[in-house]
């Protein structure tokens, strides 16, 4: 009997322990898979400015990107109509000052609202793309909503045509993982960040401890953690050991490149890599 009891405290320690590092592994990335991205600093949502005379996620934010030689960070979403559009809310209400979804809208309204009230409006994906030509590597978060899988699907058509370099990434590890399937050949990359930030947008404690513990790594295996610049839970700090690349955002200071693989940067200039 005290030998049955000893072997369960045994397996039930040896779960404890291997439980977390197979929850929150990390996939692998090959040297010539993450070496594009190393070391550079990645404007968020193209080198907007804080006065808002250029919008975040904007043509005109991607070009000054695009002449500065910085890598960019953007977001992507579908419209109503199943077009790939650049923008990061769910929401318009905050920098067009419309009410209602981005998904709500067919892109032909979409395309006439004023981006911060500004004249730059709400691009297509394609049209980022064309400001790029290739230069620079691309950072793209794909944002959740109700028609994953046609976003994953119309995004990476768009991305066989492009000649650059880029990887993914999303706060969704559904996301992540249709990548992990159907696009190996992109570095992916899993968004996380502290409990709170996901409380905050009404998740559940449960959910939002295993998301911003990267605990859902199982389904994805993502190559890199992009982690809100800060304390990290040990369980990412582990992952991180175990071979994920360490992204960090939203930067406003260069001391913040230390211990990182790639920056995410707003509001200020770095200097491009600094690897």
């Amino acid at each position: 009997m005290k030998k049955k009891t000893a072997l369960g405290l045994i397996l039930g320690a040896a779960a404890a322990v291997t439980l977390p590092v197979f929850l929150a592994a990390p996939g692998r990335a090959g040297k010539a898979q993450k070496a594009p991205f190393l070391g550079w600093n990645f404007a968020h949502r193209g080198l907007h400015r804080a006065d808002k005379s250029v919008p975040e996620n904007s043509l005109e934010a991607f070009r000054l990107a695009e002449e500065a030689g910085y890598g960019v960070e953007l977001d992507v979403q579908l419209s109503q109509d199943g077009q790939v559009v650049v923008f990061h809310d769910d929401t318009l209400d905050r920098v067009c000052s419309v009410h209602g979804r981005v998904d709500a809208f067919p892109y032909e309204q979409l395309r006439q609202m004023s981006l911060c009230g500004t004249e730059q409006h709400i691009p297509l994906f394609s049209q980022v793309l064309e400001v790029f030509g290739g230069r620079g590597p691309l950072l793209v978060e794909l944002k959740t909503g109700p028609r994953n899988r046609e976003l994953c699907e119309k995004t990476l058509a768009l991305l066989e045509g492009y000649r650059g370099e880029v990887c993914i990434e999303s706060f969704d590890p559904r996301i992540v993982a249709w990548f992990r399937r159907h696009a190996p050949q992109l570095l992916r990359g899993q968004l996380a960040a502290p409990m709170e930030e996901y409380t905050k947008d009404g998740r559940g404690k449960a959910q939002a401890f295993l998301l911003s513990r990267c605990l859902l790594n199982c389904l994805a295996r993502p190559q890199f953690i992009a982690y809100k610049i800060g304390p990290r839970p040990l369980i990412v700090r582990l992952s991180e050991r175990l071979g994920a690349l360490k992204f960090g955002w939203t930067s406003h200071g260069q001391e913040n490149e230390a211990g990182r693989d790639a920056v995410i940067f707003e509001f200020y200039r770095p200097r491009l890599r600094f690897k």
